[in-house]
C-alpha cells in the first residue's frame, strides 16, 4: 500500500470536484467517494510517487458521474435534487440501465471500464487491445451512440 497523506488526497480531489460541480455539497460528497475509490484501489495507480493526476481523473469522473444524475440542479447550492425528484431519479436510473444494456458488448465495455472502473485511455486500450487515440475515439462513440439509446441528440 502508498504511503499517501490522505488528507492530501481529499484536498486534491475536492479541487477537482469543484471545478465541475461549483462549490457545493455535491462536489463533497464526489471528492468523499474519489477518495474512498483511490485508497480502494491505490495498488493499480501507476505513479504511486505522484498520484495526483490519477486521483484527479477519479475525483473528475465521480463529478460527472453527479452531474449527469436526473434531477441534478447544478444552481442548487446543496447540489442535490429536489426531495421529490427521488422517483425521477429512479426511473432515470432505470432508463440509463436500459440504455447501457441495449449496447454493443464493446460499447458497454469502454462506458463501464471508463466510468465504472475509472480507466483511462491507455488503459482502456489495452483492455480492447487498441492503440490509445483508438480508444478515444471508441469512447467519444459509444457515448453518441448511449445519448442516442436516452433520447438525446
Amino acid at each position: 500500500m502508498a504511503d499517501w497523506d490522505w488528507g492530501l488526497v481529499h484536498a486534491h480531489c475536492l479541487r477537482e470536484a469543484e471545478g465541475v460541480l461549483g462549490l457545493s455539497g455535491a462536489a463533497e460528497d464526489a471528492a468523499q467517494e474519489a477518495t474512498v475509490r483511490a485508497w480502494r484501489g491505490q495498488e493499480s495507480c501507476q505513479t504511486p510517487d505522484r498520484p495526483h493526476p490519477w486521483v484527479a481523473t477519479i475525483a473528475r469522473n465521480e463529478a460527472l458521474r453527479i452531474a449527469a444524475r436526473p434531477g441534478f440542479d447544478p444552481l442548487d447550492a446543496a447540489g442535490e435534487p429536489a426531495e421529490d425528484s427521488h422517483e425521477d431519479e429512479v426511473l432515470g436510473q432505470a432508463d440509463m440501465d436500459r440504455a447501457i444494456a441495449a449496447l454493443s458488448w464493446g460499447d458497454r465495455t469502454v462506458i463501464r471500464g471508463r466510468y465504472w472502473d475509472d480507466l483511462d485511455y491507455r488503459q482502456l486500450g489495452r483492455l480492447l487491445h487498441v492503440p490509445e487515440g483508438t480508444a478515444r475515439v471508441r469512447h467519444h462513440r459509444a457515448l453518441a451512440r448511449l445519448r442516442q439509446a436516452m433520447g438525446g441528440t
